[in-house]
């Protein structure tokens, strides 16, 4: 695999860096902060516009949706700018970095025009209605139900976990529409506007963060949904399932890659402590570049899954314990002010660790990835 990127990928680079030169937002104005991941200050609003217009939102999305066919290389350097600045592409990474990015991926031309692209221009958010009581990492487990009636799904059931839900717009929703068939199959794919009646969301706190209002429970009491909202085929969801995840995951690495980079930057005196953080990052990154080509199994992305949110918790335990009673009230870096206040600087060492564990559950906890690279990566039986 060669590293070294060509004059084409540096002059990309140059060109991405100076329009963050020209474009970014004051800093005064955008210190007003989102209250959850799917709530986008108008502010960041105009800066995610601006990136989609430029092309600088997903490089390597065509123009129409955001980029500019950028190739692999260059996909990569404009992460490491952004990266680089501590600078968000957007406040609502589910709905850019999943949601769009599935709509693209199975949605009809309408559905792009109609959904994807106003969710790229942050005209609306998303979020994403997967994980259910009983059923939180076992999406095969599902048990909302949509009835097919005529021209439209009836849906009753309930999500939790969905991040964003009571600031969304919408939400990509799982849903069952055949309850005879097997449990990996009769699943569908619906876009629901959050404001459809019988549709209730319910924000809560987290552990760490009981005032951090981005958790919700979403109840769907026999909310109609138009059957042109249906993403991909009926009863074929786990198809759409599968690109979501990986959509998810590849999200998931890149920004486990970033927080490494941090833990390296606070690193003090213990050198063994370091090297094996240096060696998991870029094993993380030596994966990773190869999945961001798209034509690689999905389920290799448990790999990536798996290694980069417990490579973080380790470090983050790490640090806290060289810190000792230091670390349950000091911020966990001592970075330079960066352009977009990323809020996550602020906490201390233990908050920190605490919220790793959520990194080795969201998007898949470790135990099931385990099972999937071992059954379809290693190709062991079940």
């Amino acid at each position: 695999m060669k590293l070294v990127s060509d004059s084409e990928v540096e002059k990309f680079r140059a060109e991405f860096s100076q329009f963050l030169d020209d474009n970014l937002p004051n800093p005064v104005e955008a210190a007003e902060r989102p209250r959850s991941s799917s709530d986008v200050p108008e502010w960041a609003r105009r800066w995610q516009r601006k990136l989609f217009d430029a092309g600088w939102l997903l490089p390597g999305n065509p123009p129409e949706y955001g980029g500019r066919n950028a190739t692999l290389p260059q996909q990569l350097a404009h992460r490491e700018e952004l990266s680089k600045r501590q600078v968000y592409h957007s406040f609502n990474p589910q709905g850019v970095g999943i949601i769009a990015a599935s709509i693209l991926s199975f949605g009809t031309e309408e559905q792009k025009r109609k959904w994807a692209v106003p969710i790229l221009r942050a005209d609306m958010t998303a979020s994403l209605g997967m994980s259910e009581p009983g059923a939180g990492s076992d999406l095969a487990g599902l048990r909302t139900r949509a009835v097919l009636e005529d021209d439209r799904f009836v849906v009753n059931g309930q999500k939790v976990w969905t991040s964003g839900a009571h600031d969304a717009d919408v939400l990509l929703t799982f849903v069952r529409t055949d309850p005879d068939a097997p449990k990996h199959k009769g699943i569908s794919v619906l876009i629901i506007p959050t404001e459809t009646e019988g549709l209730v969301r319910r924000p809560f706190g987290s552990l760490t963060s009981p005032d951090d209002l981005d958790f919700n429970e979403v109840f769907f009491t026999d909310v109609e949904v138009p059957r042109e909202n249906l993403i991909g085929e009926l009863h074929q969801g786990w198809r759409v399932a599968h690109g979501s995840l990986g959509h998810e995951r590849t999200m998931l690495w890149l920004g486990y890659a970033e927080q490494m980079e941090n833990l390296l930057r606070d690193a003090r005196s213990d050198q063994e402590w370091y090297a094996t953080l240096q060696m998991d990052l870029q094993a993380l990154r030596l994966l990773g570049y190869r999945q961001l080509g798209g034509d690689r199994d999905p389920a290799e992305l448990s790999v990536l899954k798996v290694l980069g949110s417990e490579a973080v918790q380790a470090g983050n335990l790490h640090a806290l314990e060289e810190r000792e009673a230091d670390a349950l009230l000091h911020p966990a870096t001592t970075a330079p002010f960066n352009h977009m206040g990323l809020d996550v600087f602020a906490a201390s060492w233990f908050d920190r660790y605490a919220r790793s564990f959520g990194g080795t559950i969201a998007g898949g906890t470790s135990e099931i990835q385990r099972n999937i690279i071992a059954e379809r990566v290693l190709g062991l039986p079940r």
